[in-house]
């Protein structure tokens, strides 16, 4: 197990499967209505869902808001970068 020092905690508060807060988010990796894929201190966070839509993020406290239909919130191990995608831009 792997002894990492946070010195933020990432907070996620969900609301009836609508609206999402979360604390700790670096930046927006990319966005449909579908899937958002952030990226966060903790790692990749990849939210399905229906409809969704990107309220606010805020870059200097890392505070993050959306609303929509949410289906699942996944932490990826994998970047989304790490593909063939990676290998176009070095």
């Amino acid at each position: 197990m792997q002894n990492n020092s946070i010195a933020v905690p990432q907070n996620i508060i969900m609301e009836n499967r609508k609206s999402l807060r979360i604390s700790g988010v670096k930046d927006i990796d990319s966005f449909t209505e579908t899937r958002i894929v952030l990226s966060t201190i903790l790692g990749e966070l990849i939210i399905k869902g229906e409809d969704l839509h990107v309220m606010a993020l805020d870059a200097e406290t890392g505070d993050f808001s959306m609303t929509g239909s949410i289906s699942s919130c996944t932490y990826s191990k994998k970047s989304v970068m790490d593909g063939p995608i990676k290998k176009l831009f070095r």
